[in-house]
């Protein structure tokens, strides 16, 4: 299999100013452990890391680390890159831990999944969600594939593919439950209906609007309702004086 190549150098002094110098001479620190060793203090050149990455593979790329002045004459070691922090803003990489591998011996990695081929259920107006996306798996390193392609063409409306019906290569194992969701085709939504206008008895107006009349009650300006009291009428009751009251 190919492998890539890259040179370090052991640290001795893993301090802050240490580290600081170390990024002042455009290096940046890293750390090498697994194997049930102790971890090892490095410094490399954040672009010649990234070079070193095969541009497809790229964390998956089996890595020669030459490391100069290394102890106990771990001088070159078969590693692959655990994971690397990048700076927020500017985007440049700024640490990297590297893995002690064995060519013979699983790994855990990680591979996009790609799915291909338009789903019978999409074309019948179904919608497509793809849950995962990148598949952690366990094999030999040698065997970690580029990436999962999944045919989606048979799938129809309320369909899904899960884990267990993927297709991956001899000696791969996904470690995700094998009954866990990769995409799935579902029925679009019904498009709410507009609210009727309240028109039901107790229905709350408006702010600022009149109430509605109870049932049963008679409307102001009918014949039979009760009219507003005239101006100088008896004030305390309200209603206009009799004709023939006492005066």
């Amino acid at each position: 299999m190919e492998v890539g190549k890259l040179n370090a150098q052991f640290r001795g002094d893993i301090g802050k100013s240490a580290v600081r110098r170390l990024r002042a001479a455009g290096k940046i620190p890293a750390i090498c452990y697994g194997q049930a060793k102790q971890p090892m203090p490095l410094a490399v050149d954040p672009a010649e890391l990234l070079k070193s990455l095969d541009p497809v593979k790229k964390t998956n790329t089996v890595l020669t680390l030459t490391i100069a002045g290394a102890p106990d004459g771990e001088g070159a070691l078969t590693v692959m890159v655990r994971d690397y922090q990048k700076d927020a803003i500017r985007g440049h990489v700024t640490h990297a831990d590297f893995i002690r591998v064995d060519l013979n011996k699983p790994v855990h990695a990680t591979v996009p999944i790609v799915l291909t081929g338009k789903a019978e259920g999409v074309k019948l107006g179904g919608i497509m969600h793809q849950v995962i996306r990148v598949l952690p798996i366990s094999c030999t390193p040698d065997k970690i594939p580029v990436k999962l392609e999944v045919d989606v063409s048979a799938l129809g409306m309320n369909e899904a593919i899960h884990v267990s019906d993927l297709k991956l290569g001899e000696g791969v194992r996904p470690l995700p439950d094998p009954g866990s969701t990769v995409c799935a085709v579902t029925a679009p939504k019904a498009e709410k209906e507009a609210a009727p206008a309240a028109t039901a008895e107790g229905a709350v107006p408006a702010e600022g609007a009149a109430a509605a009349p109870a049932a049963g009650a008679a409307a102001p300006g009918k014949e039979g309702a009760a009219a507003a009291p005239a101006a100088g009428g008896d004030k305390k009751g309200g209603a206009p004086a009799k004709e023939g009251g006492k005066k």
